[in-house]
């Protein structure tokens, strides 16, 4: 019996060293990062850490103590041909997420949990090139095979040397075993191992997340992908539905700035187009002509943010005034998204032909259920262009598209409603123009195609304006996301959720106009259809930015652990690991504060209640 129970908590102690390791190995992998902690908060990583490594070891010694207790009639060698093969599965396993994870957190910022399922295929690859993908699989097979040799070496002359054992031994192992709840579980009060447990600090992000058990991460994350779970209820009910009130008063008159209440209305979503892009908007020179050109035939928003970080996220705040989710997307569930208010369809409803049009393949990110469930009169994607068309990794490139909306609208009866989303500016931003800005590292390549972007667009419009149905058109162009380059680091940055919008078309009453309200992709909504009499409170997070009751306009963005909360003056940032506010500018007050906590506690009840 002895002999067993040393076996079961050398393998959960073994267990604990390697989770140490494999921080180890992140914080290497993460070295510009780590450099930056100082020996104290590295070790503090450690020794904080190691209660969700003990966790996750508890975890996976669960079965491996239940087999050694109830097979106590089987010799050593018999278990054996059990108990190796599962521990080979599972350090294969947890390699390859441990592997994954600290290449993944260079481009996203964040420890693995269920994105990767959530984005399976393309758009996980695409964050890391050919050559390194290779190194890191020869490197997890290598680690794989190191560590299945070490337990071979270390454990296999245990089992040989173990014997039958009687069944007096099986309350004694069973008891050890579930003794394994305690680190599980993580402590003796009433919350259970979460996250935030070994967060530590109170401002650094990095240093919190080195301390995260990623595989622990992992599969808590996937457990709950169906779910949004808020650290807290701020407040009850009532508290949270008076400040959501307030942000949200009922709608007053608005200011038309159309000469026509049925107009046709084009909505372009530009993959990618931070406002670096834009130098009206204080970004780089040269990058965008064309849009820096046509901001002064229409309106421009200056102060404007998208609601996430990913397109699956944008199109939804876009195109159903609904704001982005940390760690999960709506549109993953069909039956959440079918539940949605959508503003192709409050244009359906007044007669508006409804189409949508992109060059990505529908399947992408399930896209197919969620267009399926918006109900557009027409869908343009990838496989609607010609094969040879299909050259981007993504699917048609830019230009092409534009030229089949044009082409689309020159057919389309009026009044009608069109939505298109590029896609070129995506990594690996190969795009079919002659270089024009020069440079073959990741940043100049993004610029460069983000030029290819704005020529194509220029060229729609140029063309656009050549038609009938110019005249009494509104186009609406915004971005799906902002991006962290060329210099909007760091995933709480509100620079990096700074985006272009801008109005054009022969409907505008008005030119050459700055907006500076400030407003967010949710707000596109209600700010459209106020411009046709059809605003709708069903878009229930989403305003008129023209309406004269919007005095205290406010912006949220929200990023993988946590979010945003904008004024014109304040910002406050609060990680919902951490429970803290990992940023503030401007000195924001605590009814400030409240809001944003209301807004997010508001959209996690909805959410869940779809």
């Amino acid at each position: 019996m002895k002999q067993r129970v040393k076996i079961f908590v050398t393998g959960f102690i073994a267990w604990i060293i390697y989770f140490l390791i494999a921080r180890g190995f992140f914080m290497l992998y993460q070295w510009d990062s780590t450099v930056q902690l100082g020996l104290t908060d590295t070790f503090l990583a450690f020794t904080h850490g190691v209660r969700m490594d003990m966790a996750m070891a508890g975890y996976l010694s669960l079965l491996p103590g239940l087999m050694l207790a109830l097979l106590f009639f089987l010799s050593g060698k018999t278990i054996w041909k059990i108990w190796f093969p599962y521990h080979v599965l599972l350090m294969a396993l947890t390699t390859f997420i441990v592997v994954l994870d600290a290449e993944l957190y260079v481009h996203w910022g964040f420890r693995l949990d269920a994105t990767p399922i959530l984005y399976f295929g393309k758009e996980a690859a695409s964050s890391g090139d050919l050559w390194k993908s290779v190194l890191l699989v020869l490197l997890w097979l290598l680690a794989t095979v190191g560590l299945s040799y070490l337990t071979y070496i270390i454990f296999k002359p245990k089992f040989e040397a173990l014997q039958k054992s009687s069944w007096v031994s099986l309350p004694s192992l069973l008891g050890a075993t579930i003794l394994l709840i305690l680190p599980i579980r993580g402590s003796l009060g009433v919350a259970p191992m979460n996250t935030g447990f070994v967060y530590f600090h109170n401002s650094n992000l990095y240093a919190n997340h080195a301390a995260v058990n990623v595989v622990w991460n992992f599969g808590y994350a996937v457990q709950k992908m169906n779910k949004l779970r808020y650290p807290d209820n701020f407040f009850d009910r009532e508290q949270t539905d008076a400040y959501f009130s307030a942000m949200f008063p009922p709608f007053d008159s608005t200011q038309y700035i159309l000469n026509t209440k049925r107009p046709n209305v084009i909505l372009i979503a530009l993959e990618s187009y931070t406002f670096r892009f834009i130098e009206p908007l204080g970004g780089l020179p040269n990058i965008t002509p064309r849009i820096n050109e046509l901001v002064k035939e229409g309106i421009l928003f200056n102060n404007f943010y998208s609601s996430g970080d990913r397109t699956d996220k944008g199109i939804v705040s876009i195109l159903n005034g609904y704001p982005s989710q940390p760690q999960t997307s709506i549109i993953k569930d069909p039956k959440k998204t079918k539940s949605l208010p959508y503003l192709n369809q409050s244009f359906k409803k007044a007669g508006y032909r409804t189409e949508f049009s992109y060059g990505y393949n529908i399947d992408y990110s399930n896209f197919r259920s969620y267009l399926i469930n918006a109900g557009f009169d027409h869908i343009t994607h990838s496989m609607d262009f010609p094969q040879e068309l299909n050259t981007s990794k993504w699917g048609v490139h830019d230009h092409y598209v534009f030229e089949r909306v044009f082409e689309e609208a020159e057919k389309c009866k009026e009044p009608f409603f069109k939505v298109m989303m590029t896609q070129s500016s995506h990594e690996p931003f190969d795009v079919p123009m002659k270089t024009v800005i020069e440079g073959e590292d990741v940043v100049n390549r993004f610029l460069n195609s983000a030029n290819y972007t704005d020529k194509s667009l220029g060229e729609f419009i140029d063309k656009a304006k050549q038609t009938d149905w110019w005249k009494n058109t509104l186009i609406v162009i915004t971005a799906d996301h902002g991006h962290p380059s060329p210099d909007n680091q760091g995933l709480q940055n509100p620079r990096r959720f700074k985006i272009p919008m801008i109005w054009l078309g022969g409907a505008l009453s008005v030119r050459d106009t700055v907006v500076s309200t400030l407003g967010c992709h949710a707000d596109i909504a209600n700010t459209i259809l106020g411009q046709v009499d059809l605003r709708d409170r069903s878009f229930s997070f989403s305003h008129d930015l023209f309406d004269k009751s919007y005095v205290n306009p406010f912006a949220v963005f929200v990023y993988n652990n946590g979010y945003g909360f904008k004024t014109d003056s304040t910002l406050s940032v609060f990680d919902t690991i951490g429970k803290t506010y990992i940023s503030e500018e401007g000195n924001p007050s605590q009814y400030e504060k409240d809001l944003g906590k209301a807004y997010m506690q508001k959209l996690y009840w909805d959410f869940n209640s779809r």
